[in-house]
C-alpha cells in the first residue's frame, strides 16, 4: 500500500504550488501531481522559435505577482526571482498624438495625460496612497473588509463599467490607457465591474510598476518548486489525474483545475447539485498568441513604446471597445486589441546579442481555431512601420491549441473562467468559503476561485488555509 499524505494537490501552476507550500510549511505532508513532464502550467519560458530566443509560454508581465502578499511572505527573491522594472510600465500608441503612457509616478502619468491629468489624479490618487492596505483586501475572498472605508472608495469606481469611467476623460490618451487596462477583463467594456480591472492594473503600476522577471516567468515556478521542496513537499510530473482513483491516499485533495474539470474528476464524490453548478461554470474568450524572433527592437513611432515592457495596441478607445464587444459576440475583429510584451529590451537573457523577442496575443472567441497572425501583425505595423522586416521566425498558437497544451485553459481561456459580474462575485459558485466543496476532503485552489486569474498564488494560499482548518 502506498504512502498516505496529509494533502494532494492536483496541478502545478502557481496556485497549486502556492497551496502546497502553505500546507508543507505548516508541517504537513503534501505531494503535487502534474500531468505534464514539467511544473508550472502556463508560467514557463522556453525556446519556441529559434535557438537562443527564450519566450514566455503564457504569462509574461507580473504586476500583481510583485504585490502578492503570499509571494512576499515566502520571499521569492530568496529563491532566485529578480524583478526588472521597465522605464515605462505601459504605452498605448495612437494614430494621432502621443501614446497614452503609464508610469510608476502618478504625477508623471498625469502630466503626460495633459487636460485629463487632474481627472486621472482624482481617480487613482486617493487609492494609490492606500495601496499597502488596498491590495491585501482585493487579493482575498469577498468578506467584510478589515478596511471598509478604503474598500468602499474602491468599490464606488470598481463596480462600474469601464465605459462610465472613461466618460470622465476628454482626451484620447486617458480613454485608451484606462480602456486597455480594463480590456484585461476580456469582457465588453460596457459591463458592470469591468472598471475594476482597469483600476487594479493602474494602481499596481503606481505601487510596484509592471515588472518582468529575469530569465522569464519560469523563474517564478523554479522558485516556488525550490521553496516547496525545502519544506519537504514533493512533485510528481507525468502523473495525469482523470479520476480520484489516480490520486494517492490522502486526507484532503486540492484541485488547481477549473471548475468544470473538478466536476468531471470528482464525479460522484460531489453532490449532484453542487456538481451541476460546477458544470454550468462559464468560460470566457480565448487568446491567439504569437512569439517572434526579431532581428532588432520593434520600431515603434512613439518613443514611449520603445521604453515600455508592455504595449497595448488597439488605437483609440472606441476601436478597442468595439473589438472586445465583437469577440464576446463570437466574432474575430479586423482590428483586434493586441497585448504586446518586449521582455528582451530589459532582460538580456531572452535573446542573442543584438536580437530581440516579441510576445503578443489578442482575444478571440472561446475555442477559436482561426489564425490571427495577419490582423495582429497589421496592427503592430500600423504603429511600428517596418516591423515585419525584422521577423526572423514566428510561432503561433490558437485558442483551441492552448486547450491542447494545457487543459486548464479551456477553449483558450487563460483566466480560469468568464469575468462577468455575477460569476466574478461568486466564483466558482455562491458559497461562503469558495474554496470548499460539499465533500470535506475536496477543495478548489485554481483561478476559478477568488481573486481570479494572474500569477499571484493567492487562490492557492486561501484554499490551503481552508484545507488546513480541516486538517
Amino acid at each position: 500500500m502506498g504512502e498516505r499524505y496529509d494533502a494532494v494537490v492536483v496541478g502545478s501552476g502557481p496556485n497549486g504550488l502556492s497551496a502546497a507550500i502553505e500546507i508543507a510549511r505548516s508541517g504537513r505532508s503534501v505531494v503535487v501531481l502534474e500531468a505534464k513532464e514539467h511544473a508550472g502550467g502556463g508560467a514557463r519560458t522556453i525556446e519556441l522559435t529559434e535557438p537562443g530566443f527564450y519566450h514566455d509560454v503564457c504569462s509574461a508581465i507580473h504586476p500583481v505577482g510583485a504585490i502578492s502578499p503570499f509571494f512576499r511572505d515566502i520571499d521569492l527573491e530568496k529563491w532566485g526571482v529578480e524583478w526588472i522594472d521597465p522605464p515605462v510600465a505601459l504605452a498605448h500608441p495612437l494614430d494621432d498624438g502621443p501614446a497614452g503612457t503609464l508610469l510608476q509616478s502618478i504625477d508623471a502619468t498625469a502630466r503626460a495625460l495633459g487636460p485629463d491629468g487632474e481627472a486621472y489624479r482624482d481617480l487613482v490618487g486617493p487609492l494609490a496612497a492606500r495601496g499597502a492596505t488596498l491590495f491585501p483586501e482585493i487579493l482575498k475572498p469577498i468578506r467584510f473588509p478589515h478596511h471598509p472605508f478604503v474598500m468602499a472608495r474602491f468599490g464606488l469606481s470598481a463596480l462600474r463599467s469601464c465605459e462610465s469611467i472613461v466618460d470622465r476623460f476628454s482626451g484620447a490618451q486617458a480613454k485608451a490607457l484606462f480602456g486597455g487596462c480594463a480590456g484585461h477583463s476580456m469582457m465588453p467594456l460596457d459591463r458592470l465591474a469591468t472598471a475594476s480591472f482597469g483600476l487594479v492594473l493602474l494602481l499596481s503600476a503606481h505601487h510596484v510598476n509592471w515588472p518582468l522577471v529575469r530569465r522569464g516567468s519560469q523563474a517564478i515556478v523554479d522558485a516556488l518548486v525550490a521553496c516547496l521542496e525545502s519544506h519537504g513537499g514533493e512533485i510528481r510530473t507525468g502523473h495525469p489525474v482523470r479520476s480520484l482513483a489516480d490520486v494517492p491516499d490522502s486526507r484532503v485533495v486540492l484541485f488547481d483545475l477549473t471548475a468544470g474539470q473538478v466536476a468531471r474528476i470528482a464525479g460522484d464524490a460531489l453532490s449532484s447539485r453542487y456538481r451541476k453548478k460546477l458544470e454550468s461554470f462559464r468560460y470566457g474568450p480565448g487568446v491567439f498568441k504569437i512569439d517572434w524572433a526579431l532581428a532588432g527592437p520593434i520600431p515603434w513611432r512613439d518613443e514611449a513604446c520603445r521604453r515600455a515592457a508592455t504595449v497595448h495596441v488597439a488605437g483609440p478607445y472606441e476601436e478597442l471597445a468595439r473589438g472586445e464587444a465583437e469577440v464576446w459576440e463570437g466574432k474575430h475583429p479586423e482590428r483586434p486589441f493586441v497585448l504586446v510584451a518586449q521582455q528582451s529590451l530589459f532582460d538580456e537573457t531572452r535573446a542573442p546579442a543584438g536580437m530581440q523577442t516579441g510576445w503578443a496575443y489578442c482575444h478571440v472567441p472561446n475555442g477559436s481555431t482561426v489564425d490571427m497572425t495577419e490582423p495582429i501583425e497589421r496592427q503592430i505595423e500600423r504603429f511600428a512601420p517596418g516591423f515585419r522586416d525584422l521577423v526572423l521566425a514566428r510561432r503561433t498558437i490558437t485558442a483551441a491549441g492552448y486547450s491542447d497544451y494545457n487543459e486548464n485553459m479551456v477553449g483558450g481561456d487563460i483566466g480560469g473562467g468568464a469575468n462577468d459580474f455575477w460569476q466574478f462575485m461568486a466564483r466558482p459558485t455562491a458559497r461562503w468559503n469558495p474554496y470548499t466543496t460539499p465533500n470535506d476532503r475536496l477543495f478548489i485552489c485554481s483561478s476559478s476561485t477568488p481573486p481570479g486569474g494572474g500569477v499571484h498564488g493567492m487562490c492557492g494560499f486561501w484554499a490551503a488555509r481552508a484545507a488546513l482548518e480541516r486538517l
